[in-house]
């Protein structure tokens, strides 16, 4: 028998924990699902792909009990040149608890990695949720979260950089 924990985090060999994340929930905030021109929009002869417009967003809070809550915001607006054909949106959460992760890289880690692991849980929803519109499954390519990310960073630093100016 050892006096160990084992319940314990792993370390590194320097007493540090080991970088790690857990998923304890997922779950959907909010769901919607217009077909504002239904049943016309789902007959066959409009076979004209609609142009599609999508949103990611990304959003992350610490908690009380030291976990944090990830949000994952994807829209997808269909249309045609007669009109609206779906609109969707969805904003999953999850609740993640990470550890050995440094004050600097955790900011990237529940903007970037978080949604990595929600996104095909969300991913599938939207297909789930287009079919049970009446329309084929609408499903999302793979989404870059640290291109996405980088770009709202450098997007706030370039307003900040206005703003100050």
């Amino acid at each position: 028998m050892t006096d160990t924990d084992a319940a314990g985090p792993e370390t590194n060999g320097a007493g540090a924990p080991e970088p790690g994340i857990r998923i304890l929930a997922q779950f959907i905030r909010d769901l919607s699902f217009e077909n504002p021109r239904a049943p016309e929009t789902l007959r066959a002869q409009n076979a004209v792909q609609p142009q599609i417009e999508m949103g990611v967003e990304m959003n992350a809070r610490g908690r009380e009990d030291g976990l944090f809550e990830v949000d994952l915001k994807l829209s997808a607006r269909a249309e045609r040149e007669d009109g609206p054909v779906f609109h969707v949106e969805l904003l999953y959460g999850g609740v993640f608890q990470i550890a050995g992760v440094s004050q600097e890289d955790l900011e990237p880690v529940l903007l970037v990695e978080c949604p990595r692991f929600m996104f095909p849980f969300a991913r599938q929803i939207i297909a789930s949720v287009t079919s049970d519109g009446g329309f084929p499954p609408f499903m999302l390519d793979p989404i870059d979260f640290a291109g996405v990310y980088a770009a709202r960073k450098a997007q706030a630093l370039g307003g900040e950089t206005i703003g100050n100016a």
